[in-house]
């Protein structure tokens, strides 16, 4: 990478934590960043913070996946080095009280909108015959928790997608990989709250005690688990699937993700079940 263009980055939900950090630690960096939000308040605000090629970019909207691209590629002269898909939201709620709309939308921000967005620059990447492409997947990518199942989902399928498409960009040059936090410092759980309440009725739930629960979980000032990082941690391993000559297809991020890892490896099935359960 001898020149600005060819550190060109495109980031997707920086409006805040990890997003925001990684737009800014790789601006800070050396590289080219084009970080995108949904909203246009967003979009002046990192503007305003001095990513000034900021823009818009709402993953549930192929136009806007597409014109997002595309002025991308108009200021970069068709070069891009880097995609880090990261916007996503957890959407909380029992599995049976999951209306299926409310699952669709999950998968359209968390799933379907990353992969029009990685479609758009895999042949880029190939006329270059490098690239790199980081996919922010989650802890909950590998093992599940209650009252998650939308988000465990959309990760799931995110981590089988990712597999598959590592084994068929072998030899392009692109490397994927993907990145698995635990629970980081962000708006995650205040995301997630309104999401509850928009969509699940769980005043008529058989879950109803345990919604209590989650919601005193999802309102809590400050961490709500221990071991919470700061979204620098996440940079870290952005900057080494950027920048090693072999990146991992994996990388690891909290304690939580390291234990799982370990738990899920030696564990049976009904054992594992047990430990999620009293999480």
């Amino acid at each position: 990478m001898h020149n600005r263009d060819t550190r060109a980055v495109l980031i997707t939900g920086c409006s805040s934590g990890i997003g925001e950090r990684v737009a800014h630690g790789l601006a800070e960096r050396g590289y080219r960043v084009f970080a995108t939000a949904r909203h246009p308040q967003d979009v002046g605000r990192l503007k305003d913070q001095g990513l000034t090629e900021a823009l818009q970019l709402d993953l549930d909207l192929p136009d806007s996946i597409a014109t997002a691209v595309s002025n991308v590629l108009k200021q970069t002269d068709g070069r891009l080095y880097a995609l880090f898909n990261n916007g996503a939201y957890g959407q909380p709620g029992a599995v049976e009280d999951l209306e299926r709309e409310v699952l669709k939308a999950q998968f359209e921000t968390n799933l379907f909108g990353w992969h029009d967005l990685t479609r758009l620059v895999i042949p880029v990447m190939r006329r270059q015959r490098q690239g790199r492409i980081i996919q922010n997947s989650s802890v909950l990518g590998f093992v599940a928790l209650p009252y998650r199942g939308a988000y465990n989902a959309s990760k799931y399928a995110l981590e089988g997608l990712t597999d598959t498409l590592r084994l068929e960009l072998h030899g392009s040059g692109i490397h994927i990989s993907l990145i698995e936090p635990g629970p980081i410092e962000s708006r995650f759980r205040a995301n997630a709250y309104c999401k509850w309440k928009e969509n699940v009725d769980g005043e008529h739930s058989v879950h109803q005690a345990a919604y209590q629960v989650m919601e005193e979980r999802l309102n809590k000032e400050g961490p709500a688990v221990p071991f919470t990082l700061p979204p620098e941690a996440v940079l870290k391993r952005v900057i080494h699937a950027l920048e090693s000559p072999r990146p991992r297809a994996r990388y690891y991020v909290t304690f939580p993700t390291y234990l799982f890892g370990t738990l899920k490896r030696l564990l049976p099935a009904k054992g594992l079940d047990w430990v999620l359960r009293k999480i």
